[in-house]
């Protein structure tokens, strides 16, 4: 019964509509949305940490994502996609975008049709990660994640 962090991986938009979870347990979340050809490296990670992302010395609250190989003529329609969705404070750091104080989610439907809008509007596949915290084993399985996306946390 032991109640460390589970991280789940490469879970499909059609998954996250199956899942029940506790979402005061959900740590952080990430859609990495890949554009074909996959092995050109080109995406759109969108994601959220529930305590902050670090921006140098301080911890942003909020929705941000991070690009590669993603023309900087499109950031401004990623960056005003995701503020008309969450509103936040634009923020730019390196490869990464903050929107701070934006809204944030934790549902499992809210974050998959996330990721519908984020495939349809901007070309992508997207692929989902979740990590938990404090969930048992047997709380996790009653949610419906499944057993095979689980990669364990060593504490």
């Amino acid at each position: 019964m032991v109640k460390g962090r589970s991280r789940y991986w490469k879970l499909t938009v059609e998954e996250m509509d199956g899942f029940s979870y506790d979402e005061s347990k959900l740590l952080n979340w990430e859609i990495k949305c890949v554009r074909e050809p996959e092995d050109e490296a080109h995406f759109i990670g969108v994601f959220m940490y529930r305590n902050g992302t670090a921006y140098d010395y301080e911890s942003i609250k909020g929705i941000c994502y991070f690009h590669n190989n993603i023309n900087r003529k499109e950031l401004p329609s990623i960056t005003s996609f995701l503020q008309e969705k969450f509103n936040g404070k634009e923020m730019e750091k390196g490869e990464r975008v903050f929107l701070k104080d934006s809204r944030e989610i934790y549902a499992s439907k809210d974050i998959g049709d996330l990721a519908k809008e984020m495939e349809a509007k901007f070309d992508t596949k997207a692929v989902i990660s979740l990590e938990f915290e404090g969930m048992t084993h047997e709380q996790l399985k009653e949610a419906g994640l499944p057993e095979a996306k689980l990669l364990p946390i060593p504490t």
